[in-house]
């Protein structure tokens, strides 16, 4: 298919994105001026200069510099223009429903109170469903790099918006730090009513993701790249259609895979994997939700089934009513019965 022919297709469709680090959507443009506002010196003079440091060789190394560019972000209003840039950018790509991460610990250990982060996100989230007609879902995320303990004291935080947020998510360094180190908040977490995801399977082995479900008794997988090199897990997976939010673009940042051809994405939609792409960290790994599936069809040469099959998995894999996910299905097939391609 010819990449304009394709471009256009993959613009036009109505996508959901469950895969979304608010502070890795941080671009280098928004980020200078909000240090400037809070008169943060950053450690680089010019957007040119950050931009330049977006090369990775593993996950560790973006999440130092992710975690240097979060330091600018103190005020209710900073994360308020984080993710209302998120938003709009999400929304000129045709994206109409997004459930997305948010790191509290990130911010808390800097001494920016819990319900300073969640007031800016949660203000952007509403203002979307009101004006751009956007319907959201929020995970909190607890960092797998820290104490079960610290996780504790941020689920505790989180109580009294607890209204707010859906489910709660473990991401950050996934190598030595696997899913069986955090089940005690994990079950608190499913006790206080949040939903359960975790990020497994991109850099640590496939037994990680056993762990994520059996242990931490997860309903959707993040990543979850390594689960084919197991054919038991495969099973797993298809016998109680666990869905996976990829990430091609950030698996190709991150060495996860050498090249876009190796992704297992095509793969995964053969066996009947509820596989779906997603954008990850889209200002630190060169795309958002289109560049995406763009970078991904092009390299596996996917069809328009293919395509139409991730669209309607990610609506399939949300947290939305059974009502919205077979409205938002239904639109998904009317678009590619309407294309005359």
């Amino acid at each position: 298919m010819e990449s304009s022919i394709l471009k256009k297709i993959i613009k036009g469709i109505p996508k959901a994105e469950l895969h979304l680090h608010i502070e890795g959507s941080f671009e280098p443009e928004l980020m200078f001026e909000i240090a400037n506002r809070n008169a943060i010196a950053l450690d680089y003079d010019s957007i040119e200069s950050l931009k330049k440091a977006y090369k990775f060789n593993n996950l560790q190394e973006f999440l130092d510099i992710y975690y240097i560019g979060a330091q600018v972000l103190l005020h209710e209003q900073d994360f308020y223009d984080l993710t209302w840039a998120y938003l709009q950018k999400v929304h000129s790509e045709n994206v109409v429903h997004v459930e997305i991460f948010f790191d509290p610990q990130t911010h808390t250990d800097r001494g920016v109170p819990f319900e300073v982060v969640i007031n800016g996100i949660h203000k952007a989230l509403e203002n979307a469903e009101e004006k751009l007609n956007m319907s959201y879902k929020l995970i909190m995320s607890y960092l797998r790099h820290l104490s079960e303990e610290a996780a504790f004291e941020t689920l505790e935080a989180s109580l009294p918006f607890k209204h707010w947020i859906d489910g709660v998510g473990l991401d950050s360094s996934e190598l030595g730090n696997p899913p069986s180190k955090f089940i005690n908040v994990f079950k608190a977490s499913a006790d206080h009513g949040y939903k359960l995801v975790a990020h497994a399977g991109e850099e640590g082995p496939s037994d990680y993701i056993w762990e994520a479900l059996d242990l931490l008794k997860v309903v959707r997988l993040d990543h979850g790249n390594r689960c084919l090199e197991d054919d038991a897990l495969v099973q797993r997976l298809l016998d109680e259609n666990i869905p996976l939010t990829l990430c091609p673009l950030s698996n190709l940042e991150l060495k996860v895979i050498q090249k876009m051809e190796d992704h297992p994405v095509a793969k995964m939609l053969e066996k009947g994997i509820l596989a779906t792409i997603h954008s990850d960290d889209p200002a630190y790994f060169g795309g958002y939700m289109n560049e995406n599936y763009y970078q991904t069809a092009k390299a596996l040469d996917l069809d328009k089934n293919q395509l139409q099959q991730m669209a309607m998995n990610a609506f399939e894999a949300s947290w939305l009513s059974a009502e919205a996910k077979e409205k938002h299905i239904s639109q998904v097939k009317n678009y590619f019965n309407s294309l005359s391609i």
